[in-house]
């Protein structure tokens, strides 16, 4: 029989912020996280203005409520469905500093971030943006050009690779997420720079701050490594597919193997000529 086996790589060495991790209503941590790196960001620019939008009943998995109610930020809470629309105003209700919208955010002008940014007092370059829609998350971001937020947390994809970039459709019909690698390329664009890590979340910086964190070096695989939940495939001489770590659909629990991902019958499995790359 052969041998298989995927070794544990270390954990990235200059992800040191992570050590922060603490939840009040977030899920991986976030809480806790940002708030330290708020504390480090010189406390006279801040505006104490923070952005969600999937803000859902505005507490659950929140990344906004523990500033709204525990730090006394104002915030804009962005949410398309009208019953978790109901229950975030609810949850907000006695607190005249946040604005809660009824829109679903997309690529189309009047329901872009910019545009719906815009029907509130939130200054231009506000504190935190939280983004977490499952799919156009890359997009929404690039797609902001009014405002800029000091820092922003942003979910990718974490079945992705540290060395992939995709990014899926511009189209909010498609749930499928980008790479981390993709984001971590677009947020350099913008002038941002990746301080932090969680499973799925990443944190960026505009990257006047970036200096303060004490990061020598924020390469992506220094700062995520990514192999609990990806997939490893190779093929072997005979043109047998082998896969290793992640087996099953992470979104879906549905198992999957090599056996399923044979491209040649057991027939035609035989070592051929040299390889053609």
């Amino acid at each position: 029989m052969p041998i298989l086996r995927k070794i544990q790589l270390p954990r990235p060495s200059n992800n040191h912020l992570a050590k922060f991790a603490r939840n009040v209503a977030s899920q991986c941590g976030e809480d806790g996280i940002v708030e330290t790196l708020f504390k480090k960001i010189p406390q006279a620019s801040l505006s104490r203005w923070c952005v969600e939008f999937g803000a859902w009943d505005g507490k659950h998995l929140s990344n906004s409520f523990h500033p709204i109610t525990n730090l006394g930020w104002s915030g804009v809470l962005i949410e398309a469905d009208t019953a978790k629309l109901a229950q975030l105003t609810q949850t907000h209700a006695k607190n005249d500093k946040v604005y809660c919208i009824n829109e679903m955010v997309t690529l189309e002008p009047h329901q872009q971030l910019d545009a719906l940014l815009a029907r509130t007092p939130i200054p231009s370059d506000f504190d935190f943006l939280s983004i977490d829609i499952d799919g156009l998350d890359w997009h929404v971001w690039s797609s902001l050009s009014n405002y800029f937020p000091r820092v922003v947390v942003i979910e990718f994809n974490p079945t992705i690779p540290n060395d992939v970039i995709y990014v899926q459709d511009p189209d909010i019909r498609v749930r499928q997420g980008s790479s981390l690698c993709a984001i971590v390329e677009m947020a350099r664009a913008k002038g941002y720079e990746l301080v932090c890590t969680v499973p799925w979340n990443a944190f960026f910086v505009r990257r006047e701050f970036f200096s303060l964190f004490g990061i020598a070096d924020n390469s992506i695989e220094l700062m995520h490594n990514p192999s609990p939940n990806v997939t490893s495939m190779f093929q072997l001489f005979d043109g047998t597919i082998v896969t290793c770590g992640l087996q099953k659909l992470l979104w879906h629990d549905r198992r999957f193997g090599p056996l399923d991902l044979q491209v040649l019958s057991e027939s035609e499995r035989t070592y051929g000529a040299s390889p053609r790359v």
